[in-house]
This record gives C-alpha cells, sequence and structure tokens, in this order.
C-alpha cells in the first residue's frame, strides 16, 4: 500500500462517493475524480453504463468528459476506486494525465502495465472502502459485473 498525500485521499474520497453514487442508482459501484495540483476537484464521475445504457460510459470516461475542454489535463492526478480499465487508460493516456491514483486492483486488474509503460505515476491505494465495495457488488450482482467487464453468458 502506498501512502497517499492530502491531495491523493481527497481525489480518493471523491471517487469513492461518487462509487456509492452510481451504486444507490442501481448501476456499478465505480467513481473517479480528477484533481489539481492545489487539491480543488476539477471534475467527478461514476459509472453510468446501467443508468444511461452507454458501454462506454465507465467512471473515468465520464469524468473526464464532466472536465469538459481542458488545457492543463499534464498537471492533474486521476483518482478511480478501480483499476482502470484499457478503455479508461488509453483516455488517460491520450490526455496525458500523469498521475492515477487506483482506490484498488484485487476485483479487477486494469491496464496498470499500460499506464507504467506511459511514464503515468501509479498509485495503489489498497483502500478497504473500495475493496468491500466492489466485492459485495460483485457477490449480489455477478451477472452484472460481468457484462460490464465482458464476460460471455454462461451457457
Amino acid at each position: 500500500m502506498n501512502t497517499l498525500t492530502k491531495l491523493d485521499q481527497r481525489a480518493l474520497d471523491q471517487a469513492y462517493a461518487q462509487a456509492c453514487k452510481s451504486r444507490d442508482e442501481g448501476g456499478i459501484p465505480i467513481g473517479s475524480a480528477l484533481v489539481n495540483q492545489v487539491g480543488e476537484i476539477v471534475a467527478a464521475g461514476h459509472n453510468m453504463r446501467v443508468q444511461s445504457d452507454d458501454p462506454t460510459a465507465h467512471a473515468e470516461t465520464v469524468c473526464i468528459r464532466n472536465a469538459g475542454r481542458r488545457r492543463d489535463w499534464h498537471t492533474l492526478t486521476l483518482a478511480s476506486t478501480l483499476s482502470p480499465c484499457a478503455m479508461c487508460t488509453g483516455t488517460a493516456i491520450l490526455h496525458r494525465i500523469p498521475r492515477v491514483v487506483i482506490g484498488e486492483h484485487q476485483s479487477f486488474m486494469g491496464r496498470e502495465d499500460w499506464l507504467d509503460a506511459e511514464g503515468v505515476e501509479v498509485v495503489l491505494a489498497d483502500d478497504r472502502r473500495c475493496i468491500e465495495l466492489m466485492e459485495r457488488f460483485i457477490s449480489e450482482r455477478p451477472d452484472l459485473w460481468d457484462e460490464d467487464i465482458g464476460v460471455p453468458p454462461k451457457r
């Protein structure tokens, strides 16, 4: 577990709040937040796949979309409650976001290898709240989880 800075913790706390919001809406409990160098939350978002019927509406992409047009991506930190998938990793790399704080990667290991290969600083929090939230969701809704990560239906 990495020691989080106050900035990292602020971003992860906001991401976690977003994950809970998605859970409460009946969606996938994954949240994300962008924070600037002085700790201001620039944008936040949560997984909206279920709510919007949009398979690309992952928490990180929703958060980045909510940030709007910017020129300061290279100064921001992206926090996500769960390790970012290939699509979300690619979005962070495309926008040259230099730091990604990850709540947990026990439930799902995304493309942290790609972030690392691109020189992105990856901070793994191993946050108990994030782990428990995903474990509970996967246990209660394995069908929805499999749909989210692209596992074909069992025959």
